[in-house]
């Protein structure tokens, strides 16, 4: 397995690939810069996040509807980000086949730990085994919510 090589799942009309290839970085900035976690993130951003991630982007007859990325070393540790379907798309199950596939790629059957942090949608994070991590002195993080509005982290 190398870490470039592209995989693909099909279900009907719909893809999910890791194919960097077919990402529209515009459709998923628009989604990002009005997402609860990412509210005001330059483009530029997002195409660096982009550039060093294992991304799977979803689609519907060649539209990118969907999202999630891995930042990861590819070998023991992964975090589990952006992840979305389009509203539009969401109660047809594509945020569970999404994840289904994430799951299934050869690099995230051998990771050690992943982490999510997330507050929507914990239902579907704890079909897949995410439990919240809530021992006392055991994960730590610096959080800057406001990174991207507040004019000091503009690309």
């Amino acid at each position: 397995m190398s870490i470039s090589e592209n995989y693909e799942w099909h279900k009907d009309n719909y893809l999910v690939s890791t194919d960097r290839e077919k990402l529209d970085v515009q459709a998923i900035h628009r989604y990002l810069t009005r997402s609860t976690w990412a509210k005001g993130i330059d483009l530029s951003i997002v195409g660096a996040s982009i550039e060093n991630s294992l991304n799977f982007g979803v689609y519907h007859d060649e539209k990118q509807i969907g999202f999630a990325r891995l930042i990861t070393d590819y070998a023991t540790f992964a975090y589990l980000c952006d992840v979305y379907i389009l509203e539009e798309y969401q109660g047809e199950g594509l945020g569970k086949w999404m994840m289904q596939c994430i799951h299934h790629h050869p690099v995230f059957e051998q990771l050690r730990r992943i982490m999510l942090f997330t507050t929507t949608a914990p239902w579907l994070y704890q079909k897949f085994g995410y439990e919240p991590v809530n021992r006392k002195n055991y994960a730590w993080s610096i959080t800057r919510p406001d990174i991207y509005t507040n004019g000091k982290n503009r690309g």
